[in-house]
C-alpha cells in the first residue's frame, strides 16, 4: 500500500500524456452579512481536490447534488477563480495568465452545459450560436465559417439546412447537439461536460453519450464528465472520481471502482444503481444513507462523510483521512478502507 504524503497532492494518472493537472484546488464563496458587508463565513463548494486527466481520456466525476461537481468543473476552466491550488493545462499554470493570455487558450478548453434550453440564446439562430466562437476568435472568412457550421452540424447528426432555425424549433436532444457543436467549433483538446444528459429524456441520453464518444474518437478529446448517473458514467468513463462535500473520496479505474468500491459513500451510490436482472436485484444489499448532505458552509469535523457513514468510528469524527493508494491506481480517503473484511 502506498500512502500519499500530502492529501492535496494529485493522484497519478494512468500512463499517458497529462493534459489537465488539478492540485489541491479549493473554491470558497464568501458569506457576507451586515450593513458593511463583512465576511462571516464561507461556502466551501470545492475543498481541496486533486486529479490528472490524460489526453484522450474521460474522467467521470460523480456525487450527489450539492457535492461541488459543477463548481469543480467551472473552476477547472477558470470560469470560477480558485481560492487556492493550481490548475495546469498542458503544463501551463492558468492562474499565472493574464486575461488576454487566457483568452488565447480558451479555444482549447470548452464546456457543454447541463440545460440546453438555458445555455442557448433564444434570439440567435443555430448558425449564429455555433459560429459565435469562430467570430470571437477571428477564425476563417465568412464563407469558411459558414462551411464550418455546416460541417459541425453534420458531425453532431443535425441537418445543415436547419442552420437558420432558432433553438425553440428543436427538441431537447437536438438542442444539446447544438451545444456540443458549439463546444467543438474551435477544435478543443479538453471539454468539461457538466451533466450534459441530466435534462434529457432517458430515451435520448444514450444517443448523446454515444455522440460524445464518437466525437472523442474522431478528435482525440479529453473529457471531464460530470454526472450523478453512476450507470451512464460507467459506460463512458475511463476513470471515476467520487466527490462528496467538496472533496474527492475515491478515485479509480472505472471497472475497479464499480466491481470493488472501497469508500462507504461509493458503496452507497453503487447500491442505488438498479441491476437489469430480477434475481440479482432481489439479492443485493442496499446501503441506505440517513439524512442529507451537510451544508458546505458548515462542514463536519474530521471525515466529511462521518455524519452519514454506516460504519463510522470515533476517529472519523476527529481526524481527516489521508488519500491513500490501497491498490494500484485506486485511491481512497477513508481511515479503514484497507482493513480485512471491509
Amino acid at each position: 500500500m502506498t500512502e500519499i504524503a500530502d492529501a492535496t497532492e494529485a493522484p497519478p494518472s494512468t500512463n499517458g500524456d497529462v493534459l489537465v493537472s488539478v492540485k489541491g484546488v479549493k473554491k470558497h464563496f464568501p458569506i457576507m452579512k451586515g450593513v458593511f458587508r463583512r465576511q462571516v463565513g464561507a461556502v466551501r463548494a470545492v475543498d481541496g481536490i486533486s486529479f490528472d486527466i490524460v489526453r484522450g481520456e474521460t474522467l467521470g466525476l460523480v456525487g450527489e447534488s450539492g457535492s461541488g461537481k459543477s463548481t469543480a468543473g467551472r473552476t477547472v476552466l477558470q470560469l470560477e477563480i480558485p481560492t487556492e491550488g493550481t490548475i495546469l493545462f498542458d503544463g501551463t499554470d492558468l492562474s499565472t495568465l493574464s486575461t488576454s493570455q487566457l483568452r488565447k487558450l480558451r479555444p482549447r478548453m470548452q464546456m457543454v452545459f447541463q440545460n440546453p434550453h438555458s445555455s442557448l440564446n433564444p434570439r440567435m439562430t443555430v448558425a449564429s450560436i455555433i459560429g459565435e466562437p469562430l467570430v470571437e476568435h477571428g477564425t476563417g472568412t465568412k464563407k469558411e465559417r459558414k462551411d464550418r457550421i455546416g460541417e459541425l452540424l453534420t458531425m453532431v447528426g443535425l441537418d445543415p439546412t436547419h442552420a437558420n432555425r432558432y433553438p425553440h424549433e428543436f427538441s431537447g436532444g437536438q438542442r444539446q447537439r447544438i451545444g456540443i457543436a458549439r463546444a467543438i467549433a474551435l477544435d478543443p483538446d479538453f471539454i468539461v461536460c457538466d451533466e450534459p444528459i441530466a435534462a434529457l429524456d432517458v430515451s435520448i441520453q444514450a444517443q448523446v453519450v454515444n455522440l460524445l464518444e464518437k466525437i472523442q474518437d474522431e478528435l482525440g478529446l479529453a473529457y471531464l464528465f460530470i454526472s450523478h448517473d453512476m450507470s451512464m458514467v460507467r459506460h463512458i468513463a475511463d476513470r471515476v472520481a467520487v466527490m462528496y462535500l467538496g472533496r474527492i473520496v475515491e478515485l479509480a479505474p472505472v471497472d475497479q471502482l464499480y466491481e470493488n468500491p472501497k469508500h462507504p459513500y461509493t458503496r452507497a451510490l453503487h447500491s442505488a444503481v438498479p441491476v437489469p436482472d430480477p434475481v440479482v436485484e432481489s439479492q443485493r444489499v442496499r446501503v441506505i444513507l440517513e439524512g442529507d448532505i451537510p451544508s458546505p458552509a458548515n462542514p463536519p469535523s474530521g471525515c466529511p462523510f462521518h455524519t452519514r457513514c454506516p460504519v463510522a468510528r470515533d476517529q472519523c469524527s476527529t481526524d481527516v483521512p489521508d488519500t491513500r493508494e490501497i491498490e494500484p491506481g485506486h485511491f481512497v480517503a477513508c481511515h479503514f478502507a484497507d482493513e480485512p473484511g471491509w
